[in-house]
Parts: structure tokens; C-alpha cells; sequence
């Protein structure tokens, strides 16, 4: 195979249903027709048909889909390196490794503004579908959180293929425990941290926070829990709503068929244990799929006596959700930074 199928998915995902419509009509005539043959010519199920169809086209066409994919991914990029670019983009006051993979690192920022010798520490962890992404897309954070008083830190882990989600966890959790065995040096007070995630960095910080096995001796030290939409808080669930999800097969390939694996690494299956106690679970309001895991994970965590606010977030998207907090007013950064004096200070 080519690419990896999943990493084909999140692009599609990314890209949306109009630069994949753009995309194909600059394809070459044989391609399209077998885009056609296999898919039909309703363009609302293009998307989906390629997602889970892909590798039934022939090897040229899936050469030719993929340049035409990554070239709108590229011209993207170039659009969000403005929004960067906004950000007067901190850099890292130290890069931490804790291991021997390039994305097994992660960004400290000292506090700019705390009234404390040790501040606590907001903790970031990126999302993409456990197959792309980087710890150095933090837009707007950094400067936000360490001017508000707030040490900030953003970990890298392995990816898909090189990595099975069950790995990316042990890498969050080795991530975290290196910033709190050095949190002396740092500066910061390693018995306080938020934990912090976008997407499928959402379910994995959702999974280091009700599974103690990842974070290991730093799992005391986290006081609450921001999710910033995801869905992956049960993944049967998922599996079982995939023909209502925006990327059908995405789940299946994670996570693969056996249902003992989808409990181990669903963190609705471990509340109950030494879970954190504190929860703020945001969601894209007009996004059912988030909405409707959000809702279940949280009422679960209240059940087992925990504290969890489930907020549905207006006017934003999934991408944005993520991208803009730490500007000024919205709403994911005003419900942010509430939840992180509450619990912190």
C-alpha cells in the first residue's frame, strides 16, 4: 500500500467534501472514471467511498489521488501558517526527550506572568486520528497560558503506523512523567496539572486520566481533565455508530476488531478506579457525534462521583475549536480558562 489508509482518511476529513470535489475534477479522465465506477457520481458520498474503497482503485489512481490530496493539504497549510503567524508564536524555553523516536519530545514553557515560585501546568496533547500531527501546533497557547500565570507544555508521540494507539499512550504518560521528575528544575509544582487534549488527543488524555498504568507516578498530580471534542471516549460505541460518523472506517483501522482491545483502550471502560477528579469536557454544538460521546462520558464520570461539565461550544468547528482557544472572548477560552483557576488556584 501507498500511504497508510488511515492517514488517507484524516486528510479527506481535513480537507472536507469541496477541495475533494476540486481535487477530482483536476484528476486525469481514466481516474476519474474509476472514481466514478466505484463510488457513482453523487459527490456527498465521494468522501466516505474513498475512505473506506480506496485501495479498490488501481495503483495510478491512488498515486493520482494522493498528489492531488496533499497538494490541497499543502495550499491549506499555507492558509493556517497566517494564523500561526498571528500567534507571535512562543518558542519552547526547553525540548524534553523521553525516548529515541524524533516525535518523543516534549515543549516546556516557563510561566511569563505566575505570582508563585511554582506555578502549575497546563499539559497539551495533540490530535490528527492517532496518524499525523505535531506537538509544535499550539497557535495561540502558549502565549495565553503562560502569561495568565501558567507553566505550558506540548508532547509529540509516535504515530500510525509506527505506533498502535495502545504505544501513543505509554508515550503521553512517559511524557508527563519526565516533565514531572524534572518539575524542580523546570520551575513549576509538579502537584498541579491540567491535562489537555484536542481530538484524538482528547481520547488520549481522557485514557492517561482514568487509566493509571500510562502516567504512572505523575498520575496523582493531574487535578482535571480539558477535552477539547473528541469522540473516542468508547470505542464499541464508535464502532457501533459508524455509519453515522464523519470518517466511517477511521475507528475500525484504529482500533482494529477485538472487542477486548476496544475496552482496554476506551476510557468510559476505567472510570470507576483512581480516575482525576475533575472534568471539563467541551464539544462543537452542531456536531452530533462529539455531542453524543461527550454527553455519555461525562454523565458516566458524574455517576462515579467525579465532577465533569460537559459544554457544547457555538459558532466553531472541530478544527477550530482546537486552534482558536487562547484568543480573546471565545467561548472555548473563556470555559477553559474558568475550569483552570477553579481547579488550580
Amino acid at each position: 500500500m501507498r500511504k497508510s489508509i488511515v492517514v488517507l482518511s484524516v486528510a479527506l476529513g481535513a480537507l472536507g467534501l469541496t477541495s475533494l470535489a476540486s481535487a477530482q475534477q483536476r484528476l486525469p479522465r481514466e481516474c476519474r472514471q474509476e472514481i466514478r465506477q466505484l463510488c457513482g457520481t453523487d459527490r456527498s458520498k465521494i468522501r466516505e467511498c474513498l475512505q473506506t474503497q480506496f485501495t479498490d482503485l488501481s495503483g495510478t489512481c491512488q498515486d493520482e489521488v494522493w498528489q492531488r490530496v496533499e497538494t490541497n493539504l499543502k495550499a491549506n497549510r499555507k492558509r493556517n501558517a497566517r494564523i500561526y503567524d498571528r500567534t507571535a508564536q512562543m518558542a519552547p524555553t526547553t525540548s524534553l526527550e523521553f525516548g529515541q523516536d524524533e516525535r518523543q519530545q516534549v515543549d516546556f514553557y516557563a510561566a511569563q506572568a505566575s505570582t508563585t515560585d511554582r506555578p502549575a501546568l497546563v499539559f497539551f496533547v495533540h490530535g490528527g486520528g492517532w496518524s499525523i500531527g505535531t506537538r509544535k501546533a499550539v497557535q495561540f497557547k502558549p502565549l495565553h497560558f503562560t502569561q495568565q500565570g501558567y507553566a505550558f507544555a506540548s508532547t509529540g508521540y509516535r504515530l500510525l503506523p509506527d505506533a498502535p494507539v495502545e504505544e501513543q499512550a505509554r508515550d503521553v504518560g512517559r511524557a508527563l512523567e519526565t516533565v514531572f521528575e524534572q518539575a524542580d528544575t523546570l520551575g513549576f509544582d509538579h502537584n498541579r496539572i491540567i491535562i489537555m487534549g484536542h481530538s484524538a488527543g482528547a481520547h488520549l488524555a481522557a485514557l492517561v486520566s482514568t487509566d493509571p498504568q500510562y502516567a504512572g507516578a505523575a498520575f496523582e498530580a493531574i487535578q482535571g481533565a480539558v477535552l477539547l471534542d473528541g469522540a473516542g471516549y468508547d470505542i464499541e460505541a464508535q464502532l457501533d455508530d459508524r455509519a453515522r460518523m464523519e470518517l466511517p472506517g477511521l475507528y475500525k483501522r484504529v482500533f482494529g476488531d477485538d472487542p477486548e482491545r476496544h475496552r482496554a483502550l476506551s476510557p468510559i471502560e476505567h472510570i470507576g478506579g483512581p480516575d482525576v477528579a475533575n472534568w471539563l469536557i467541551l464539544h462543537v454544538a452542531d456536531r452530533a457525534i462529539s455531542t453524543r460521546r461527550s454527553t455519555e462520558f461525562g454523565a458516566a464520570l458524574e455517576v462515579a462521583g467525579h465532577t465533569a461539565d460537559v459544554v457544547a461550544i457555538e459558532d466553531t468547528d472541530h478544527g477550530r475549536m482546537n486552534r482558536e482557544l487562547g484568543e480573546d472572548n471565545n467561548a472555548q477560552t473563556l470555559a477553559v480558562d474558568a475550569f483552570v483557576r477553579e481547579v488550580l488556584d
